[in-house]
């Protein structure tokens, strides 16, 4: 990497100051590229390579993210929506990576030296410590999202594959180039092998990509049903009867929520175990903020506002501001009895399914939580196929009370007598689900929680019944997944696309070698040149 810059000298000096930051001018005798310098470049390309991976890995959990911020406020009490800085972070470190590594492979290609600034190199060691951080932190609280990773590669790895296939192209210059520079057969030898070998597993990696999606448009399955988680918490304060209006208006057709048991017994909606997010419990009772939701009285409950908070703080980053009137009503919501929502249900025409969260065990209805909620429900005096019951506690007892209730598992498998008919499982267990098994055995699959239309589009092709959501409105606007390739098409993309890829290659090696011999012939002749003036002048 000491030859002439040549054609590059004009702008090359710009790029090393902004590489290496040393605003001088160029000595006549260019410095080579150390090792240690090769060492950095290299840190830098999986920096590159972390960042982008790490940026792929953020936009696929704001699926979930909504469950970090909740995690956070019950820790910190400060309610942030994370979604934006996360978005936003990520973006500057990879936009910062590539940028840097650009401008790397352009001075290795006018054959300048890299060598990377300090200020680079801290920038660096920050950037992998964060990701590092962030992957530890991800693993040991929220393992469970590496499955939603794995299952996001379904909806993915086909336009993964092409951009790896565009990427490996791009780099096969600088390969290249680096290929002719050296001197010394092996290590010649080793980058030509590592280079193909990573192009022939790019390549042939359609051969272990399986989706859904990949299907004839004619074998799509209906349209998964929507089920709204809490409501319709995007458009209302979550766990409210505004929210049961607002998902029949977006065509969902189950309200999702949870029960707890107040302390003289009423059952009423509530998820969170303390008060004090969705609610006013700071200012009417100051002195209970930390008690448990199941330790107020109905009477106390009633005295809380459950509305006021989500026109403080919208719970979900891109929710549409509430109109006058909606601001009206959310303002005035209060905590509403089991009882009132199923009656204000059956009149909307939904169904409920629920779960129960279980008092503290000194609760004086711990041990008949069961009975009071199926009390509530029976007093209703609604239909009782219009309730779902998820809990598997007492579900033998239920079920001789209320045997039209249609009862919902949260789990596959197990020593039943009774074959389920209807599934409740988080979205994650997709890969070792048989959809068309359980279709056939007459059995309904709703996945839980699925706000984004790269999600859904997935669970659209593999035949999912319905869906649990946060955001039902975005969901109801879909027609069609995001896409749908017919095999045949897709073996097509992916044969056209390769063999691309080999036609630059092979271009990009043969011009780079023509460059390096006409080079060697025009630094021969001039210095066999040099030498006839040297004898001349003599």
């Amino acid at each position: 990497m000491a030859e002439s810059p040549g054609c590059c000298s004009i702008w090359a000096h710009g790029l090393h100051c902004l590489y290496s930051c040393h605003w001088r001018k160029w000595p006549r005798q260019r410095m080579k590229t150390s090792k240690c310098d090769c060492v950095w470049f290299g840190l830098l390309f999986l920096t590159f390579l972390l960042s982008l991976g790490w940026f792929y890995i953020g936009l696929i959990l704001l699926n979930d993210l909504h469950n970090f911020n909740e995690f956070l406020f019950r820790h910190w009490g400060h309610w942030m929506d994370w979604s934006l800085v996360v978005v936003l972070v990520i973006s500057l470190l990879v936009t910062y990576a590539s940028l840097l590594l650009l401008l790397g492979l352009l001075l290795q290609l006018c054959g300048q030296p890299l060598h990377l600034h300090s200020l680079h190199k801290v920038l660096l060691l920050l950037i992998i410590l964060l990701v590092a951080t962030g992957l530890v932190g991800l693993d040991i609280q929220w393992r469970q999202e590496w499955h939603s990773l794995r299952l996001s590669l379904q909806a993915t790895a086909p336009f993964l594959h092409i951009g790896a296939v565009a990427g490996i192209t791009f780099l096969a210059w600088p390969v290249a180039d680096t290929f002719y520079r050296m001197q010394p057969r092996g290590p010649k030898v080793l980058l030509l092998f590592l280079f193909f070998g990573i192009t022939l597993v790019i390549y042939l990696a359609p051969l272990f990509i399986s989706s859904p999606c990949i299907m004839k448009l004619g074998d799509l399955p209906p349209k998964p049903g929507l089920v709204g988680h809490r409501g319709a918490p995007m458009l209302a304060p979550e766990n409210t009867l505004m929210s049961l209006r607002k998902t029949a208006e977006c065509g969902a057709t189950v309200f999702e929520t949870d029960v707890m048991v107040s302390s003289d017994g009423v059952p009423f909606l509530m998820h969170d175990e303390r008060l004090g997010r969705t609610t006013d419990v700071a200012s009417v009772f100051p002195e209970r903020v930390s008690a448990h939701s199941s330790d107020f009285s109905w009477a106390e409950l009633q005295r809380l506002n459950a509305g006021a908070w989500f026109l403080e703080r919208q719970p979900f980053w891109g929710a549409k501001a509430l109109s006058g009137s909606d601001r009206k009503e959310a303002e005035n919501q209060t905590v509403p009895a089991l009882e009132e929502l199923l009656k204000e249900a059956a009149a909307l025409n939904l169904s409920v399914m629920f779960d129960l969260r279980r008092p503290p065990i000194n609760h004086s209805y711990y041990d008949t939580f069961v009975n009071q909620t199926l009390e509530a429900v029976l007093n209703a005096s609604v239909p009782q196929a219009m309730v779902l019951w998820l809990p598997d506690e007492d579900r033998a007892s239920v079920q001789q009370r209320a045997p039209r209730m249609r009862q919902i598992y949260g789990h596959q498998g197990g020593n039943r007598t009774e074959q389920p008919q209807f599934l409740n499982l988080p979205y994650q267990d997709l890969p070792v689900l048989d959809i068309k098994a359980l279709h056939q055995s007459n059995v309904s699959v709703n996945l839980f929680v699925v706000n984004k239309p790269w999600l859904f589009s997935l669970l659209w092709c593999a035949g999912v019944d319905s869906v649990t959501t946060n955001d039902c409105q975005l969901l109801r606007q879909m027609r069609h997944p995001l896409w749908l390739i017919p095999p045949q098409i897709y073996l097509m993309i992916w044969i056209v696309t390769d063999c691309a890829s080999v036609l630059l290659l092979l271009c990009i090696f043969v011009l780079r070698r023509r460059c390096t011999r006409r080079k060697r012939t025009g630094l021969e002749a001039t210095v066999l040149l040099t030498r006839i003036n040297n004898v001349t002048s003599e």
